[in-house]
């Protein structure tokens, strides 16, 4: 089962929160680029990162995240290769990370909310206005996102064996093409009266 548009429905089914379905669809745009980058199947890799806390709306606690979410997947005919990747995304669960797109995942997921919260605090509140720079100065500041485990992306980085840097740059790129659907398109100033 390799098909989106079920992804999609499946996701909607689980989550109601408009901020997780945002996430969903930003990691899914930095998986899916990855997935071109390491000559994957575009398709299955999005459908991870679309996927891979379709659950946690309705079950947060770790000791039901994201092993609820596999069962449905099973149930519902997903292959052993998705519902793997999306194992492995929460070191709790003990799943290694064995194959590009696991790695992808595991480092596409903290930055991509991360980045998000970025371009919230921008002026214009756009993805055109976050740089690298930018990123790697809030993942300093602790305050900021402090949800954010900024260990994970620095070990998600090193683990894809890519610079952080050029990660992160990656990434913004990667989200800049559906920045509409993010609500980080950008909002016009307001005239001088």
């Amino acid at each position: 089962m390799h098909d989106r548009k079920a992804a999609w429905c499946l996701l909607t089914e689980f989550t109601q929160s408009e901020s997780l379905r945002k996430h969903a669809l930003a990691v899914e745009a930095c998986m899916r680029a990855y997935g071109r980058r390491f000559s994957g199947d575009e398709e299955v890799w999005g459908i991870v990162g679309l996927l891979h806390d379709f659950d946690y709306d309705k079950y947060p606690s770790p000791d039901d995240h994201p092993y609820k979410g596999n069962q449905i997947l099973r149930d519902r005919g997903y292959s052993d290769e998705i519902r793997k990747a999306i194992m492995s995304h929460a070191d709790y669960t003990g799943v290694t990370r064995d194959t590009p797109m696991e790695k992808a995942l595991f480092a596409c997921d903290e930055l991509a909310g991360f980045i998000t919260a970025c371009a919230l605090i921008k002026p214009g509140k756009s993805l055109a206005e976050v740089e690298v720079k930018s990123v790697r100065k809030r993942m300093k500041d602790k305050a900021f996102a402090r949800k954010v485990n900024r260990d994970d992306i620095t070990h998600g980085a090193l683990s894809l064996g890519i610079d952080l840097d050029e990660h992160i740059a990656f990434c913004i790129e990667a989200l800049k093409p559906i920045a509409v659907e993010l609500g980080l398109e950008g909002v016009a100033a307001a005239p001088a009266v």
